[in-house]
């Protein structure tokens, strides 16, 4: 009877102290989604509205007719594939470079994780900075048409250089996953295949990577979710330019889906905007969600094979 009630005491004290969490995240994460379900189905135009009237999926079948949803769409899928790999490959690279018996190694790992912590607003300005001043006044100096002009100004460059900073910023992070992975590989591994006569790539292919696999999964998905909601460095590096004219009329070359479900929000007044906005952050949600389900179970498989 005596261990049922503090059972019971244990039970009751977890619960009070899991509850205030429980209720944070119901408020500011549960309620907001719930509520942004109702209004994508609704004609909402502005904050101060206080009636809405029920329009089915228009605003869904409106967004997947625009053609700047549509192309941001697009260009946040080669964004997000070009970033997971390109991060992912070079972080592993850099991890295993950092954990070899080097001089000054917890200086080049400092180095490269600081770029992790500077925010994307202040990463964006500086690199803004960057393409838009520095470079081109080398270019002028050198002679040098291609550098004279800011990368910013083209589309095709300025993916480019929304590509360059977004893995610059995120390898340090994703490094640091990869170098806890291999410390924790036994050295009696390492030192075996060796002594069997295998080189740097056989001992990286069938002993390395095989004991980071879970760390490559974390690493992926990781990657992955950070790529698709990138907002803040794009904002403030190109802000979603420059524009490019196509089939559907002027488009935002660099803009990705978040930049894009912010601007159309801020669109409120003008044909249901705001609800249009919530149907495309929906939308989002969903494609993330089910490409994370996809990417976790891939990768979960090859695991168990491995």
């Amino acid at each position: 009877m005596l261990q049922t009630v503090k059972k019971l005491m244990n039970k009751s004290t977890s619960f009070w102290f899991l509850l205030p969490t429980v209720a944070m995240f119901i408020l500011i994460i549960i309620v907001p989604f719930l509520r942004g379900i109702y209004l994508s189905f609704t004609d909402w135009n502005n904050a101060v509205q206080s009636t809405f009237n029920f329009v089915g999926l228009d605003n869904y079948l409106g967004v997947l007719k625009e053609p700047q949803f549509l192309y941001s769409l697009q260009w946040t899928f080669i964004y997000t594939a070009v970033n997971v790999i390109v991060v992912n490959v070079i972080a592993i690279g850099l991890a295993i470079l950092v954990t070899q018996k080097l001089k000054l190694t917890n200086l080049y790992r400092a180095g490269f994780f600081i770029p992790n912590l500077i925010g994307g607003i202040v990463l964006g300005t500086i690199w803004m900075f960057i393409f838009n001043s520095a470079i081109p006044y080398i270019g002028e100096a050198l002679g040098n048409s291609f550098l004279a002009e800011s990368f910013l100004n083209n589309a095709g460059t300025a993916k480019f250089a929304l590509i360059l900073v977004g893995t610059w910023q995120y390898i340090g992070y994703i490094m640091m996953i990869y170098i806890a992975a291999i410390q924790n590989i036994p050295k009696d591994l390492i030192e075996a295949s060796s002594i069997d006569g295998a080189n740097a790539w056989q001992r990286f292919r069938n002993v390395v990577l095989p004991m980071i696999r879970q760390s490559i999964t974390i690493g992926t998905f990781l990657t992955l979710v950070n790529a698709f909601k990138q907002y803040d460095l794009n904002l403030m590096l190109s802000n979603g330019g420059p524009a490019q004219f196509g089939a559907g009329g002027s488009i935002q070359a660099t803009q990705l889906l978040s930049l894009d479900i912010v601007k159309r929000g801020q669109l409120g007044t003008i044909e249901n905007m705001r609800a249009s906005a919530q149907s495309e952050a929906i939308i989002f949600f969903l494609i993330l969600f089910v490409i994370s389900m996809l990417q976790m179970h891939f990768t979960k498989s090859k695991e168990v094979e491995m």
